[in-house]
């Protein structure tokens, strides 16, 4: 019986699992309730994350990442092996290799953080990839071509813009503008407005379903709750489209500036075939809404958002995974 081969996306928000023959088998939130008496783990991913914001206080809902590094060694390690054992991928007498994903500019400490981790909680060998890299293979762009491919992968904790040409990265950067700061956006901007306290999970609910980035492409209202600052007691209020628009609008410029930024260190025969080709998107912050017309917009090039963009980079490690041999690295 041996073991098999897996790809994780360990991002900020949600960590993906691909299993080798088996495809994407696990998406659970990186999320680890701990009681803070004992240390012990009580919950992991989908449970521990609807503990968020509502536990008594001996036990804590830890996201273990934080802006795509790890944050706390010890509980992303827990996290890890909870996973891990769950998909029951080690053999009889093997374990496992295992490629994971981190953002472009983390340090050499960083890396060899998520390397141990991942070799603690069962991995034999351990690969590391650069997440624009497999999330553009994952979204389908040929990447092993002489010509030019950018994509912009924005996750939960960072934001990577990347031009891949022959299989590399040729020119990127990697900036902390993304889900986490947008949640954050909104909650500062209810809080200064409407002097109301609102949660992590009802700002995610706020960006879901009414928020955008383009100017008057959203006119949406909704009603939600919070604590108020003055009273103390619980209050509704509607907001709109547009107020949310402008909470985002300085994070949002970040990631345009950043795709500016790469483009102009980018050779001018690779930005010829970005013209051609477009820009992909990737990451969960590829689903905002307007945020392909705003950037097809700022950067004259058009650019797609790809199919389920949650899942490209967990997409990519399979294929990777499958090609070992060929990115020539392992």
């Amino acid at each position: 019986m041996f073991a098999k081969d897996i790809g994780i996306d360990l991002g900020t928000a949600n960590v993906l699992i691909h299993v080798k023959g088996k495809g994407i088998v696990l998406d659970e939130p990186a999320v680890v309730a701990i009681d803070k008496q004992s240390n012990k783990v009580l919950a992991v991913g989908e449970e521990a994350s609807k503990m968020v914001g509502r536990t008594p206080g001996n036990i804590v809902a830890i996201r273990p990442m934080r802006d795509g590094v790890i944050a706390d060694f010890d509980v992303t390690e827990a996290m890890l092996r909870h996973f891990i054992n769950k998909l029951k991928v080690k053999g009889f007498l093997s374990k496992p290799r295992i490629l994971i994903c981190c953002p472009t500019n983390i340090t050499s400490v960083e890396q060899k953080a998520i390397q141990d981790a991942a070799e603690k909680s069962g991995g034999k060998k351990i690969y590391l990839e650069e997440e624009p890299k497999v999330a553009a293979i994952g979204a389908g762009m040929d990447i092993f071509q002489p010509s030019g491919n950018m994509v912009i992968d924005i996750g939960g904790g960072t934001t990577d813009v990347a031009v891949l040409s022959m299989g590399d990265i040729v020119t990127s950067e990697s900036i902390k503008a993304a889900g986490d700061m947008f949640d954050n956006d909104i909650i500062q901007a209810i809080k200064r407005k409407h002097k109301l306290h609102i949660g992590e999970r009802t700002a995610e609910t706020i960006k879901k379903s009414i928020a955008t980035v383009f100017r008057g492409s959203r006119k949406e209202e909704m009603d939600i709750r919070g604590r108020d600052m003055v009273s103390g007691l619980p209050r509704t209020i509607t907001i709109n489209s547009e107020e949310i628009r402008e909470a985002l609008n300085e994070s949002i410029e970040m990631i345009v500036q950043s795709a500016k930024n790469v483009l102009e260190r980018t050779p001018p025969e690779l930005s010829a075939d970005i013209i051609d080709r477009g820009i992909f998107l990737t990451g969960g912050g590829a689903l905002m809404h307007g945020i392909d017309q705003l950037l097809a917009e700022e950067l004259k090039v058009p650019v797609f958002v790809s199919d389920n963009p949650l899942s490209c980079v967990a997409v990519g490690t399979g294929i990777l995974l499958d090609n070992i041999s060929k990115s020539g690295r392992y």
